[in-house]
């Protein structure tokens, strides 16, 4: 596979990664303020499961439209790419989305995205630890510790003395297993682009993705209002640019650099997240409290941290 040199310039990773957790960061409010505009009740999982689908069967058709305009051709998968499509459609969206969307209807946006900054210190963790693509470096592991305790800080109980942590399996918990699902796609995404177009494997696997998960939420018996009024729409067709958009760029950075080079700007879409679900949802106290901004400041140090050493790196190379 050609390297891009434009996707490995410090700049431009920076750049990239950040518009990528800029729009999943979008992602949580959005998610919320979907399930009130089409009248999904937080406990209607498979109605949960049917919206969802519906977001990512819409951002799959999005990037093959784009795409094969883009390149005056249709954006086809080769035959023998259909099993890593059908593995990404699981990780990355189907099982992956499954647990997030029931996650965050049972939980506040500001946990929800918080805890989503745990998917860059896992894949770190997965990529040098189980798969060996890369070394565990001290400022590394560093970096994730620094991470993964401003996680622990914002879900640290401050109401009984009986329990240290104020969150529940149904919520906190399902959005962390959410993230163990996202650490394996970004793992097959590296491998996988390899030898195919990675852009071409995030269109198709959404499409297949999107179509599990609107078949499941139709047998669980789940269905969707349809709404009066365009704003609706609207804001379903900016959720599924979400996801078109930015698993396509990630899925590109993941092909040209290492992962623990931009996994960890994961950590910076709780950053979005909280500000995000304070401007729409309401949530400025839980924003704005000494936990959060504790919270961030370890989740902005660890990226630091970890670039830092990268950037160092690179200019040896």
């Amino acid at each position: 596979m050609k390297e891009n040199t434009a996707l490995t310039k410090g700049k431009n990773v920076f750049l990239l990664a950040m518009l990528s957790c800029f729009l999943w960061g979008s992602a949580t409010p959005a998610i919320k303020i979907g399930y009130g505009m089409f009248s999904i009740d937080s406990t209607d999982t498979a109605s949960i499961i049917l919206f969802a689908g519906v977001r990512f069967f819409l951002a799959g058709i999005l990037v093959v439209l784009f795409q094969s305009l883009l390149r005056k051709r249709f954006l086809a998968p080769q035959k023998e790419a259909l099993p890593s499509i059908f593995a990404l459609s699981l990780a990355q969206t189907a099982v992956q989305y499954l647990f997030f969307y029931i996650g965050l209807a049972h939980t506040t946006g500001v946990h929800g995205t918080i805890i989503s900054g745990t998917g860059g210190f896992i894949s770190i963790l997965m990529a040098s630890l189980l798969f060996h693509y890369e070394k565990l470096t001290p400022a590394k592991l560093l970096g994730c510790i620094a991470g993964f305790a401003g996680i622990l800080i914002m879900n640290l109980s401050g109401q009984e003395a009986g329990s240290l942590f104020d969150v529940s399996f149904l919520g906190e918990g399902f959005v962390f297993l959410s993230q163990i699902s996202y650490a394996v796609s970004g793992i097959l995404i590296k491998k996988f682009s390899t030898r195919f177009d990675v852009v071409m494997l995030s269109g198709w696997q959404f499409t297949l993705g999107g179509l599990l998960m609107i078949a499941a939420g139709f047998i669980g018996g789940g269905h969707i209002a349809l709404p009066t009024g365009w704003q609706p729409y609207l804001l379903l067709v900016y959720m599924g640019l979400i996801s078109a958009v930015a698993y396509s760029v990630w899925g590109l950075l993941l092909q040209h650099n290492p992962i623990s080079r931009v996994s960890i700007y994961t950590f910076l879409t709780p950053l979005f997240g909280v500000l995000l679900s304070a401007v729409f949802l309401g949530e400025w106290e839980q924003a704005a409290s000494l936990k959060t901004l504790a919270a961030l400041a370890l989740v902005c140090g660890g990226i630091y941290v970890v670039n830092r050493k990268q950037s160092q790196e690179a200019q040896k190379d």
